[in-house]
C-alpha cells in the first residue's frame, strides 16, 4: 500500500498548494510530502528486495520489480533533496524580485505533479498507463522549463514539448505493435506480465519494428543522440532543481520502459538485435556529447551534454550485457545522485553570478568556496575519476564490451577521455583566476548546500559499500533483463 500512499500524498500536496495563500504552508507541506515519499520509497525497495516483485493491492494497477524498486528509491532520494533545495532557491529568487508569490506557488504545484507522474510511470503494471504518466511529465515540466517567461525559455519549452510529444507518439505506436501478440477482446487490462507470457505469439519482424519505435520514442525522453536536441535548451532554461530532476529522475524512468520492452523483444528474436541498437545509440551519444562539450559556452548546457554522454554509457552497458548490465544499473544510481550535486551547485553559481555563461563566471573558489568544492567533486565523480564508483562502472562497462565489441569500447574510451578534458578545461576557467568586481564573497545559505553535501556522502559510501538489499536488487535486475 506504500505506493498508493505516496501518490495520494503528492496529489493532496498539489491540491493544498493550489488552495493555499501562504508561502510557508506551501513550503512545509511540500517538504513533508517529499520526506514521506522518501521514507516509503525505502520501504518499497526493501520489500522488493525481499520478495522479488512487490504487487500492492490487487496488482491491476501497480507492480514493482527489482528495476522498478531501484527507480522508486532513486525518485524518493532525489525528490527529497531537490525539494529541500527548491525552498531556499525560490526564496532567493523572490528576494531578488526575479519571481513573485504566484510563480513560487505554481512551481510547487507543478513540482508535486511531476513527482506524482514519475512515481506512476515507474510503478504502473500497465504499459499504456506508464505511457500516459510519462506524457504527463512532459506537460508539467514544459511549464517549469518556461518558468521565467523569457523568450529563450519559452522557445526551449516549446522545443521540449514538441520533440518529446512526437517521440512519445512513436513510442505509443511501438506499444500498440507489441499489443498485437494478445487477444485484446478477452485479455482485459494488459500488463507487462501479459506481454511477456504472450511474446511467443508476436511475429519476429513485427517485434523488431515495434522495438525500434519504442527505442526512438522513449529514447527521446532519455536524450539519446540523435533525439537529444531538446535537452541543452530545456536544461539550461529550467530552474536548477528541475534540471536536476530531468537528468536524475526522468531519464532513468524512460530507460526502465525501454528495458522492459527489450526483455520482451529478446524473447522473440534473441538479445542480439536490441543489444546492437543500444550499442549504436550509446556510442553515438557519447561521441556527439564529447565533441560539443569541448566548446561549451554555458555551464548548464555543459551538464545537459554530460547527461547525454552518461545516457550513452548506460546504453552501452545495457547493450553489452552481463557485467555491463550490472555496471550500467549501478551507473544509473550514481549518475542520478551526482547530477543532483552538479545541477544544484550550478543553481548556486547562477544566484551568485547572475549568468550561466562560463565566460562570466571566474574565481568561484574565492567567492563561494563550498559550492565550488562541491561542483569540482561532482565533476570528478561524473567523469569517472577514481576512487569514486563511476570509475568502476565505466571500467566494467568497457571491459564487458572488449570481448565482442573491442573497437566500440576503444572508441568509447577515447571520447570519455575527451569528456574529462572538456570538463577540466571549463572547470579550470570558472573556478580559478580573479573574481569579477562587485561580487560579494560567501555561499548564500546552508540550505543551498546540504542537499549536495548529502548526495556526495551517499556517493562516497556507495562507492565502497553496497547495502545488501541494493546489491540484491541489482543482481535481480541482471537476471530479469
Amino acid at each position: 500500500m506504500e505506493i498508493f500512499f505516496i501518490i495520494t500524498t503528492l496529489f493532496i500536496t498539489a491540491i493544498i498548494n493550489l488552495l493555499s495563500k501562504r508561502k510557508v504552508i506551501i513550503e512545509v507541506v511540500s517538504v513533508i510530502s517529499s520526506l514521506v515519499s522518501l521514507i516509503l520509497s525505502v520501504v518499497v525497495a526493501l520489500k522488493v528486495a525481499s520478495t522479488g516483485i512487490y504487487i500492492p493491492g490487487s496488482g491491476r494497477f501497480f507492480s514493482i520489480d527489482a528495476l522498478g524498486g531501484i527507480i522508486v528509491l532513486v525518485l524518493g532520494l532525489v525528490g527529497f533533496a531537490t525539494t529541500i533545495y527548491s525552498v531556499e532557491y525560490l526564496r532567493q529568487e523572490v528576494h531578488k524580485n526575479v519571481i513573485g508569490f504566484t510563480r513560487m506557488k505554481q512551481y510547487f504545484i507543478l513540482l508535486n505533479i511531476f513527482f506524482l507522474a514519475m512515481f506512476l510511470a515507474a510503478t504502473s503494471s500497465n504499459p499504456i498507463f506508464a505511457w500516459i504518466s510519462i506524457e504527463a511529465t512532459t506537460l508539467s515540466t514544459a511549464f517549469l522549463i518556461s518558468f521565467y517567461d523569457k523568450p529563450s525559455a519559452i522557445e526551449g519549452a516549446w522545443k521540449y514539448l514538441i520533440i518529446n510529444s512526437i517521440g512519445l507518439l512513436l513510442g505509443f505506436f511501438g506499444t500498440l505493435l507489441f499489443f498485437t501478440s494478445i487477444d485484446l477482446s478477452s485479455a482485459g487490462l494488459v500488463d507487462w506480465h501479459s506481454l511477456a507470457i504472450n511474446a511467443t505469439h508476436l511475429d519476429p519482424l513485427l517485434a523488431k519494428i515495434a522495438f525500434v519505435f519504442v527505442l526512438i520514442g522513449y529514447g527521446t525522453k532519455v536524450g539519446l543522440v540523435p533525439m537529444h536536441t531538446w535537452k541543452p535548451d530545456a536544461y539550461s532554461k529550467a530552474p536548477a532543481p528541475i534540471g536536476a530532476l530531468l537528468s536524475s529522475a526522468l531519464l532513468p524512468i524512460a530507460f526502465v520502459i525501454i528495458l522492459r520492452y527489450k526483455a520482451i523483444t529478446d524473447m522473440v528474436v534473441g538479445p542480439l538485435f536490441s543489444q546492437r541498437l543500444l550499442i549504436t545509440f550509446g556510442i553515438l551519444s557519447i561521441a556527439v556529447a564529447a565533441l560539443i562539450m569541448f566548446n561549451a559556452k554555458n555551464y548548464k548546457r555543459l551538464l545537459a551534454y554530460s547527461s547525454i554522454e552518461n545516457a550513452g554509457v548506460m546504453a552501452l552497458g545495457f547493450g553489452f550485457g552481463g557485467l555491463g548490465f550490472f555496471a550500467a544499473t549501478l551507473h544509473l544510481i550514481y549518475h542520478s545522485c551526482v547530477k543532483v550535486v552538479l545541477f544544484l551547485s550550478s543553481g548556486n553559481l547562477l544566484l551568485k553570478y547572475n549568468s550561466a555563461k562560463i565566460f562570466n563566471v571566474k574565481g568561484t573558489l574565492k567567492v563561494i568556496p563550498i559550492t565550488s568544492v562541491l561542483f569540482i567533486t561532482g565533476f570528478l565523480i561524473v567523469t569517472g575519476v577514481p576512487p569514486f564508483g563511476m570509475f568502476m562502472t565505466k571500467l566494467y562497462i568497457l571491459s564487458a564490451g572488449m570481448k565482442d565489441y573491442p573497437f566500440v569500447s576503444l572508441i568509447a574510451l577515447f571520447f570519455l577521455s575527451l569528456v574529462f578534458v572538456s570538463f577540466l578545461k571549463h572547470v579550470t576557467a570558472m573556478f580559478f583566476g580573479e573574481k569579477p568586481e562587485g561580487i560579494k564573497k560567501g555561499d548564500n545559505n546552508i540550505w543551498l548546500l546540504i542537499p549536495q553535501i548529502s548526495m556526495v556522502v551517499i556517493i562516497i559510501i556507495l562507492s565502497f559499500y553496497l547495502p545488501p538489499f541494493l546489491k540484491t536488487l541489482i543482481n535481480e535486475v541482471v537476471l530479469q533483463y
